[in-house]
């Protein structure tokens, strides 16, 4: 299972990369759905499990 997932990630990025650079038509929507894919994922991980967006990684609850 894990590898199965590992290789549609690998195929969505490619396409992701070559739909870009004006691949075939068929890779724009492969790309469009890995990238919707990622939102998704993101979303559903939530603001605490997706990383950090401003660029801090510590939280050591002191407060500036």
């Amino acid at each position: 299972m894990r590898t199965a997932v590992r290789i549609l990630t690998v195929g969505g990025c490619v396409c992701v990369f070559w739909a870009a650079r004006g691949g075939p038509r068929w890779t724009h929507a492969v790309a469009r759905a890995t990238l919707a894919a990622g939102h998704v994922t993101t979303a559903l991980l939530g603001p605490g499990r997706s990383g950090s967006r401003n660029g801090s990684t510590s939280d050591d609850g002191k407060s500036d």
